[in-house]
Order: structure tokens, then sequence, then C-alpha cells
């Protein structure tokens, strides 16, 4: 019975992707020091904002005492939360954390609101907003995009990494999450540096998608070094906390969880779209 209910509590405290991983996260783990992963918790109470309602001030503030103290990360927004006089802070290719109004204190961490009728996620409702708008702007051309092959119903973004074994479970559902309206938006984010010359290969290749399903059937990808966006995916998924791969995030920003049977994500996806 204890168990039952620590079972269902912790599905109320945590947030749906921190509370696979208190069971099991059907992810893998990256090499790189990247942030812990974060979402939504059950309908929290933050309102949606964004990167336009941040406090300009206290970005300088912060940023001139980060200075000061020799640390070298930009501060990009600077936005309240429900917590009084406690803000969530984004940075350039770091992961956010929070700030208080003076901008002396970085703290790191999940901050859970326990009034109401259950513990909520502060930040859950900033961060997909945020996650949402930065998302939207990425730019298409340097994704790996797999249309729906029926009724186009919601798009998710995937960070994936060539080697990872639930990345490669996933991408042999995308047939059937095509057939099922959901369009898959693929990004780079290999997981160690050892990696990068596979994934940067596959950006690289005039095939991208025939290139990617090769190194996810475990062959050898070769083409001639290019530009390419994966350090760009990389920056892009640190600044949205992503830890490990596949992470798939929803039109709406929130992020939805690691590997998943596809009927669970075609359902998932078109609910949080």
């Amino acid at each position: 019975m204890r168990q039952i209910f620590m079972h269902r509590f912790m599905h109320r405290l945590l947030p749906p992707t921190l509370m696979a991983s208190f069971l099991l996260l059907n992810a893998c783990s990256s090499g790189n020091s990247h942030a812990k992963d974060t979402s939504n918790a059950s309908q929290p109470t933050t309102q949606t904002q964004t990167s336009s309602q941040s406090d300009t001030t206290l970005i300088k503030t912060l940023q001139d005492n980060l200075t000061q103290a020799g640390v070298d990360i930009t501060v990009t927004n600077a936005l309240p939360t429900t917590m009084p006089d406690i803000y969530w802070v984004s940075f350039e290719n770091a992961p956010a954390m929070f700030t208080d109004k003076s901008g002396e204190y970085l703290i790191q961490g999940q901050i859970v609101k326990l009034s109401g009728d259950y513990p909520t996620d502060i930040t859950a409702d900033i961060q997909s907003s945020l996650a949402k708008e930065t998302l939207a702007k990425a730019n298409t051309d340097d994704m790996i995009i797999y249309p729906a092959t029926s009724q186009h119903k919601a798009s998710i973004y995937v960070f994936s990494d060539p080697t990872c074994h639930y990345c490669r479970m996933l991408h042999k559902d995308i047939e059937q999450l095509n057939a099922g309206g959901i369009e898959v938006r693929y990004l780079a984010w290999p997981r160690s540096e050892r990696d990068i010359p596979l994934t940067e290969a596959i950006w690289c290749s005039q095939d991208r998608k025939a290139a990617l399903t090769a190194a996810k059937l475990g062959q050898t990808v070769h083409a001639k070094h290019c530009k390419n966006p994966v350090q760009e995916h990389l920056a892009l998924g640190r600044s949205l906390g992503v830890s490990g791969t596949p992470a798939v995030f929803a039109e709406s920003g929130r992020q939805i969880g690691g590997y998943m049977p596809a009927k669970d994500l075609i359902h998932t996806a078109i609910e949080q779209r």
C-alpha cells in the first residue's frame, strides 16, 4: 500500500520525463556534461511566458555579476516565477537556472510549490513556452524530416544520436508514426565526442535519410565534410536541458519523454501539441 502511495505521489510531484527517469527512462545517457531533462508538472500554476516578458534590468545585473566572477556565459532571458523574487534564467549554450531578484545567486534544480491540490513545478509552463519559441525558430532545412503520410495531426522534434539503442528503436517506428499523422523532425545530438564524426557525415550526405537509416542499422557512413548544423543543434539542446537521447519535444515545447511505443507517442504528441 505504501509503495502504491509513493508511486502516485511521485507522479504528482515530478514532471513526466523526470518521473520516467525515476522509474525507468527509455533513453541513452549522454557522455557530455549536459543539463538534466526538464518538462511540465501536472497542470502547473505558472502563467505562460515568452522571452518578450524578460526582465532586462535583471539580465544586465546578472550578466555583470557573472563577468565579475569570471563566469563566461551569456544571459538571454530572466522570467519571473510564481515564487516571490525568484526568476528562471536562460543562457546561451548552457542549461537554465534560477536566480534571485538581486542577480547575486544562481540555483540549480527543481522548485516545487506544495500549496494547492497537488505539488507543481513552478517553471513548467515557462520552460515549455521558451522551448516552443526556440524550436519554432530553428531552421527546418537543417533537420531531417519525415512528414506524416496520412492527415497531419502533430509534429515532434527529436534530438537523436545515431548509435543510441532507444533512438534506433524510435527510428524503426517511423513509418508507424508517419501513418498516425505525426511528422518527425530530427535534430543532431551526438552523445559523445566519438559520435560527432558519424553525425556530421549523416548531415553532410546527399541523401540524409538514407544515411541516417544506415547509421541506425550500425552501418558505416562516409561523406565529404561540409558546413553542418551539429554544433548548433547541440547548443540548442543544451539550452533546452537535453541530457539523453532520444529527447522528444511536442509542438507545445513540452518534453514528452525518451522512447515510447509508437501508439503511445502518437497519442501523446497529439494531446500535447
